[in-house]
């Protein structure tokens, strides 16, 4: 069966911030929304990979609007987020995906090293929720979507920082969703499973990741990008106004 997939008139015009767009998942996010006709914005600290997307995406109503932006430097990334909102808009839609899974092992790990994937895998989320939450409030709305993982979940060895910021992602919706909910905010998190993307294929897919994948799964195949972009859509669009504080899993019955 050809599947055959939803379009959202609720997203045509909306303003969508993501941080990490230009590769992986972000790239599918930022493709995604902009197919829909949103204004997106997107941050990231790949410049040639951002400008193969935006080249990519030549046909949509609106050209999506990349900012060089290290989501670590909380100064920096307030400003992207302010100067992005003056440009496209204010945002009613937040997706917080920036991320990195570097591994690493728990006799190694330095102070430096661990102040920097909190950085990177969770800090930012908090922030940049604080400096969009302003905006929505005046719009009447909005949908904010955090990025877990089911790494942390599934008990996976070789990341213990990453697995402990995605962890923490649960308690941040589960923190504001009240808080948020009064002003017609949503927010949730996307979890996904092990998503096939480029680096995955190159770093850690070889014959026993796959045999995994299909010893895992309750679904067969690959898990890609465009998975996950797609309930994303959901999330964003007017379609889930009335889901909040929740975590939505796309990893074909793994966890």
């Amino acid at each position: 069966m050809t599947p055959t997939f939803a379009t959202y008139p609720s997203l045509v015009d909306r303003s969508v911030l993501i941080t990490g767009g230009a590769t992986g998942i972000g790239a599918a996010f930022v493709a995604h929304f902009a197919q829909q006709g949103a204004r997106v914005a997107f941050f990231d600290i790949d410049d040639n990979s951002a400008a193969g997307l935006i080249a990519s995406l030549s046909d949509v109503r609106h050209a999506p609007q990349f900012t060089r932006c290290d989501v670590t430097n909380l100064a920096e990334l307030r400003q992207a987020i302010a100067a992005a909102s003056k440009s496209v808009g204010t945002f009613s839609v937040l997706i917080n995906n920036a991320a990195n899974d570097r591994r690493h092992q728990l006799q190694d790990t330095t102070p430096e090293e661990f102040e920097q994937s909190i950085a990177v895998n969770l800090r930012h989320q908090y922030f940049a929720t604080q400096a969009v939450v302003p905006g929505m409030r005046e719009l009447g709305g909005g949908s904010i979507i955090c990025l877990g993982s089911t790494g942390w979940m599934i008990k996976n060895a070789g990341y213990p920082m990453y697995a402990m910021a995605k962890s923490a992602v649960r308690g941040l919706i589960n923190g504001l969703a009240r808080e948020l909910g009064k002003d017609q905010i949503r927010i949730n998190a996307l979890v996904p499973g092990w998503v096939i993307t480029d680096k995955q294929r190159e770093l850690w897919l070889d014959d026993a990741g796959k045999a995994e994948i299909e010893r895992k799964q309750c679904m067969p195949g690959f898990l890609g990008a465009d998975d996950l972009a797609r309930a994303a859509l959901f999330l964003a669009a007017d379609d889930s106004r009335m889901c909040t504080g929740h975590d939505f899993f796309v990893d074909g019955g793994w966890a």
